[in-house]
């Protein structure tokens, strides 16, 4: 964060804190997809699958191009740390960066969520949330962030001087996947990466720009869906900070299982096709 400056202020300081901001990313160009051509396959959408994500914990699930998933809040406020990868190859996973710089801090409905270089490619797409309601709060904070990279045994080992805490959304992704793949975990870590945070309710500070969670506006029945762009692994933990209002990375929260449900359509969206790989040459300029 910042702090007090060390050097004073010169004379045209107003003036250069004045110059306007410049969108980094103009996506004016960007290919936006229909969204209502997804939404009208909404009513006739038939249950294929349904998991139970225990509290402290994480599962993996499969999720066929084409169909649509919903990430549900079952018993109690709860937010979950979700990692997606292209079912065939590990090595093509959610960029939550790049899906940052072209969606903002937090998505929803009609947001894209793009996938890792040398991919970077739509793999998913949100159709629902129920949360949308919410919007942005007087603390500048908002749900579904793509700006946390997940509770981790490294940061609590780091902040609480030689910690061990071994439930954190890191390795609970990181058992998950191992236990999916048969990697071994060393193997499974270097795969699980920066997240979507499901319900989570976050943003910045105003006066440090210090990264902030509140209690998640969650309740049972609430979820977000995505419909899979590509053959999709999730990987979903429910986090040891149960809905984030006070820590987390700590058996103190009270927490609660997330449900995952996976619906097949009765066609594909009209008009659809699944997204290619990106098609930069990647010779760099050599």
């Amino acid at each position: 964060m910042k702090r007090s400056p060390f050097t004073l202020e010169p004379p045209d300081a107003a003036a250069r804190k004045a110059v306007k901001p410049v969108i980094c990313y103009p996506t004016d160009t960007l290919p936006r997809p229909d969204l209502e051509t997804y939404r009208a396959l909404r009513d006739s959408l038939e249950l294929v699958e349904t998991l139970v994500i225990p509290p402290r914990d994480a599962a993996t699930w499969e999720v066929p191009a084409g169909h649509f998933c919903r990430l549900v809040c079952s018993e109690g406020s709860q937010v979950g740390d979700l990692n997606l990868f292209h079912l065939h190859n590990l090595s093509e996973r959610f960029y939550s960066g790049k899906t940052r710089a072209l969606n903002g801090t937090h998505v929803g409905s009609g947001d894209q969520l793009f996938s890792n270089f040398p991919y970077l490619r739509p793999i998913a797409t949100i159709t629902h949330d129920t949360l949308d309601w919410y919007g942005f709060d007087e603390f500048g904070g908002s749900v579904h962030d793509v700006i946390g990279t997940r509770c981790d045994p490294y940061t609590h080992n780091l902040l609480s001087h030689g910690a061990q805490y071994h439930y954190c959304c890191h390795s609970n992704l990181t058992r998950a996947l191992a236990k999916k793949t048969g990697l071994s975990l060393h193997e499974a870590e270097q795969h699980v990466h920066d997240v979507l945070n499901v319900f989570m309710c976050t943003g910045f500070t105003r006066d440090t720009g210090q990264y902030f969670m509140k209690a998640s506006p969650v309740r049972p029945g609430d979820y977000l869906e995505f419909f899979a762009e590509i053959d999709l692994l999730g990987c979903m933990s429910a986090c040891p900070g149960g809905d984030c209002s006070s820590e987390h990375s700590s058996d103190a929260a009270t927490c609660h299982p997330l449900v995952v449900e996976v619906y097949k359509a009765a066609k594909p969206p009209h008009g659809w096709k699944a997204p290619p790989t990106n098609g930069f040459d990647r010779t760099h300029g050599v």
